[in-house]
């Protein structure tokens, strides 16, 4: 008979270390035992010069993001880029019905359509901007959690598409003057510092409204009446000199009207475009009052969204 020979037993396994209590650590504690391994806050907001290296270096992605918006924009639509063209267009046609001819707004306005074609053009301009502001981080939220980069870029790439949109409407600016009499001259040069001013009030007022749709997303639903009040306040379809005659409104009222940046910047650009608006319709000091906007808005609205950048996209 073959003996079986039972399996030596097994070790029996250590009896478990006893528990070692945690340990609690100060304050002062944790971040000088961060400091020595080199630990970080992830997605903690830099400092103002190191976000603005981080911008520069992420230059080439906001200039493909803007371009591949714009170019998505109107894909599904047969005509595709024309309506880039066509919708600022119709916008002028409409307005020039209602308020042209059954208000008559274009009485006592020398070239009224040019007038008009310039205020709506650039106005949309700065519509479309700050509309696309209000979606810059709310309609792209899963790139925000997906990627870390800094989420000014957003808002600065969508106002960018903004700005090549308006380089396609200001060519059919360009042949609408021309057919209504308003050839180039040296003073179209005075409409690029014109816009590239709007464009940073633009670009500034862009990231404050996507900070405050970003925490507040119900100020997206309010903005396009916000936007339908001032564009009626900028004398996009009528004469801001009309109130200057019979004192038809306070003095403090109509400074306010005429340093409005939206209007500041429209006569600008009709001062620059059309021979009859000379610069008797211009406020005093408007270089000066367009610059200002410009800076104030844009380094303040770029600061605006930077206290808030370790934010987005969380909660």
């Amino acid at each position: 008979m073959v003996s079986q020979t039972a399996p030596p037993p097994t070790a029996a396994p250590p009896p478990p270390a006893a528990a070692q209590p945690f340990r609690v650590y100060e304050p002062g504690e944790l971040a000088a035992l961060a400091a020595r391994h080199e630990l970080t806050i992830s997605g903690a907001r830099p400092t103002v010069p190191v976000y603005v290296r981080q911008m520069w270096g992420r230059r080439h992605f906001i200039a493909a993001f803007a371009t591949a918006k714009l170019t998505a924009q109107y894909s599904q639509a047969k005509l595709g880029q024309i309506w880039q063209i066509m919708t600022p267009l119709l916008n002028a046609a409409v307005y020039y019905f209602i308020f042209g001819i059954l208000m008559d707004t274009k009485r006592g306005v020398a070239d009224f359509v040019p007038f008009l074609v310039t205020g709506v053009f650039i106005w949309t301009f700065t519509n479309s901007s700050i509309t696309a502001g209000t979606r810059a981080i709310s309609g792209n939220l899963g790139l925000v959690r997906a990627l870390h980069f800094p989420r000014a870029s957003l808002p600065i790439a969508l106002a960018l598409q903004q700005l090549q949109q308006l380089m396609f409407s200001l060519g059919a600016l360009a042949v609408i003057l021309a057919v209504f009499g308003q050839y180039p001259q040296l003073s179209w040069l005075l409409a690029v510092p014109a816009l590239a001013l709007q464009a940073v009030f633009n670009t500034g007022v862009s990231m404050v409204v996507a900070r405050l749709t970003a925490r507040t997303p119900d100020i997206a639903q309010l903005m396009p009446f916000i936007l339908r009040t001032w564009m009626y306040a900028s004398g996009v379809m009528w004469s801001l000199d009309t109130l200057l005659k019979g004192d038809r409104v306070p003095h403090l009222v109509l400074a306010a009207l005429q340093y409005n940046p939206a209007a500041l910047y429209i006569d600008l650009m009709r001062y620059a475009l059309i021979d009859s608006f000379s610069a008797d319709h211009l406020p005093p000091h408007v270089w000066a009052a367009a610059a200002g906007w410009a800076l104030v808005c844009g380094v303040g609205g770029f600061l605006y969204f930077w206290q808030a950048e370790e934010r987005y996209g969380r909660g």
